[in-house]
C-alpha cells in the first residue's frame, strides 16, 4: 500500500506549479484528518498482529520521503521564482540613462545671495531677528508715533497676544544697537508682513534687506559712496546713483535712490517710463531719536541706514512680470533660472 501512495504522490508531485498546489498536495498526504498516509496508519489495526510493525514502520519512511519531497520542490518554486522576477525586472545595463532632474536655485533666494555677497564684500555683518515683534521694536523705537498710518490694522497683522507681523527688517537695527556699542556695520535680509492684496505687484508677505552703519564721524557722503559701490556691486559697474529727498520716520534727512535704468544704460525704455532711472532703495541717516531710544548719545554717533525690497530686485534683473510667479511653485517658470 505505502508503493502505491508513493507512485500517486510522485505523479500529483509533478503536476504542480504553485505553491498554492503545492499546500493542497501536503493536505492530502499529510493532513492529521483526512491525509491518505494517516488514514493508513490509522487502519493498521485491521491487520494481523504479525504485520502491523512492519506496514507501520513502511507508512512511517513514506512519511519522511513524502515530507522531504515537498521541502525540495518548495525550494525550487521559489527559485523559479526568484529567476522569473529578476528577468523581468533586470536592468540593461547598455540602455542608456536618463538623466536626474537637477534642482535650481530660486529667483529670490539667488537675489538675496547676491545682496548679501555684496554687503559682506563692503564688510557688513549678515544678522537675523524674530519675524514676530512688539509694537515697541517695530514701531516705538523706530520713531513711528502713534496714530501714524503704518499703525493701522489694515497696514499691520496684529496678533492676539500683543504681538505683531514685523513690517520691515528694521527691528532687527534696534535689537543689534541695544546689544552692541558702536562701530556697527550690519546688513539685514528677511520676510516682513503687511496688509497688501496678492496681485501682479503686492504680496502680503515679501521681502526686504535694510543695512545699517554706526560709529562716530558718519556723514551723508559715506552713505552716498557705500549705495555707489553696493549698486555697482549688485548690478553692474556702470551704474549710476541718484538721490531725491524723501521723508522716512526713522532716517533725517531722508532719501530715494534711483540707479540708472540698467536695461537701457540710462538711454530710456520702456520699463523705466523713459527717464532713465529706477527707484530702488530708500536710505538716510539715522534719526537722533533712534539713538535716543537704543541709549547712544546721537551727539557723538552718527549712522544711516538703507532698505530695499528684495522681490522688487528680482523682478527687474529677471524682467519678471507678476510678483505671484516667485510665490506659486510653479516648475515651469522656477526651471528658467
Amino acid at each position: 500500500m505505502s508503493d502505491q501512495l508513493w507512485v500517486s504522490f510522485q505523479q500529483d508531485l509533478s503536476a504542480i506549479c504553485s505553491a498554492e498546489e503545492l499546500s493542497e498536495i501536503r493536505d492530502k498526504y499529510l493532513s492529521r484528518k483526512n491525509g491518505l498516509i494517516n488514514l493508513q496508519l490509522r487502519s493498521l489495526g485491521k491487520l494481523p498482529p504479525a504485520e502491523r510493525p512492519a506496514a507501520g514502520q513502511q507508512l512511517n519512511q513514506l512519511r519522511q520521503r513524502v515530507e522531504t519531497a515537498l521541502v525540495s520542490r518548495k525550494e525550487s518554486l521559489q527559485a523559479e521564482l526568484l529567476r522569473l522576477r529578476s528577468e523581468s525586472q533586470a536592468i540593461d545595463v547598455t540602455l542608456p540613462g536618463l538623466r536626474p532632474v537637477r534642482g535650481r536655485i530660486h529667483p529670490l533666494r539667488r537675489v538675496r545671495q547676491e545682496i548679501e555677497e555684496a554687503c559682506v564684500s563692503l564688510g557688513f555683518e549678515v544678522v537675523a531677528g524674530p519675524q514676530m515683534e512688539t509694537d515697541y521694536y517695530n514701531f516705538e523705537a523706530l520713531n513711528i508715533p502713534r496714530g501714524h498710518p503704518a499703525r493701522d490694522e489694515q497696514d499691520t497683522f496684529y496678533l492676539d497676544n500683543g504681538l505683531l507681523l514685523r513690517t520691515h527688517t528694521s527691528p532687527v537695527q534696534i535689537r543689534t544697537l541695544e546689544a552692541r556699542q558702536p562701530p556697527v556695520r550690519i546688513a539685514v535680509p528677511g520676510r516682513v508682513f503687511r496688509r497688501d492684496a496678492f496681485d501682479a505687484t503686492h504680496s502680503p508677505m515679501f521681502h526686504q534687506m535694510e543695512a545699517l552703519v554706526v560709529d562716530e564721524g558718519i556723514r551723508f557722503s559715506d552713505l552716498k559712496g557705500t549705495l555707489e559701490q553696493f549698486t555697482r556691486a549688485l548690478f553692474s559697474k556702470d551704474t549710476q546713483v541718484r538721490f531725491r529727498p524723501s521723508y522716512f520716520p526713522f532716517v533725517e534727512p531722508g532719501a530715494e535712490v534711483d540707479i540708472s535704468c540698467i536695461f537701457c544704460a540710462g538711454g530710456g525704455c520702456r520699463l523705466c517710463k523713459r527717464t532713465g532711472w529706477i527707484e530702488i532703495l530708500g536710505a538716510g541717516m539715522v534719526h537722533p531719536r533712534v539713538f535716543e531710544a537704543v541709549g547712544y548719545d546721537w551727539r557723538k554717533y552718527t549712522g544711516f541706514a538703507w532698505g530695499m525690497g528684495i522681490d522688487r530686485v528680482a523682478i527687474l534683473k529677471y524682467q519678471i512680470s507678476d510678483l505671484r510667479l516667485l510665490f506659486e511653485n510653479d516648475l515651469r517658470f522656477l526651471g528658467q533660472f
